[in-house]
């Protein structure tokens, strides 16, 4: 008798332990990003950043001049020109990341077509030096509504905040689709705040 009760006792055991191990949560999810949610025209508050996602465009074509030669970027899908409001916190930083998030789940990095333009640079801010700067992104036309744009420090941020703010305010038909323009040229510049 006291032999089968061992035995039960460690079926118990390893039932128990294999239900731990398949509920806990992951080191990924232990270790990630801690969002900071938010929408439009709300200063969204990072650790090292704060955000303000003032205006979202969508155009068929990007312009720009660059040493005297001006370029034109097509796409068969949408260019999405995100212009933002940053500042530093309490420390200098860079914002390296930058993500369109669709609502299917989709995921955009910002775009690397454009080349090494001043206003796709990552932004290097300093506290008490508000700086307003653009992200360019490159995706399908259905992954507009419903979309998120995520900003971070870091590439892969490992217990450190993240911005996500929904998209929610842009201008559109009245069947909610997207106005986008022809043309939008990168080369006009992006006033600092209070311009």
């Amino acid at each position: 008798m006291r032999h089968l009760l061992n035995i039960l006792a460690v079926c118990l055991a390893v039932v128990l332990l294999y239900a731990m191990q398949q509920t806990k949560p992951h080191y990924m999810d232990l270790t990630g990003p801690i969002p900071s949610y938010g929408k439009m025209h709300d200063k969204i508050h990072a650790r090292q950043f704060d955000v303000t996602v003032n205006q979202v465009e969508f155009a068929r074509e990007l312009t720009y001049t660059r040493y005297g030669k001006s370029t034109a970027l097509t796409t068969s899908g949408l260019w999405v020109i995100v212009t933002t409001e940053l500042a530093a916190t309490n420390a200098s930083t860079v914002v390296i990341s930058a993500t369109w998030l669709g609502a299917t789940g989709l995921r955009y990095e910002k775009s690397d077509r454009v080349g090494t333009l001043s206003s796709q640079m990552p932004p290097i801010l300093d506290p008490g030096m508000p700086k307003k700067a653009r992200f360019v992104f490159e995706i399908l036309p259905d992954q507009v509504n419903g979309a998120t744009f995520v900003l971070s420090s870091q590439m892969a941020p490992r217990l450190d905040s993240e911005a996500r703010i929904a998209i929610d305010d842009f201008r559109k038909f009245n069947d909610g689709q997207p106005l986008i323009v022809d043309r939008y040229d990168l080369s006009k510049p992006v006033l600092v705040s209070g311009n």
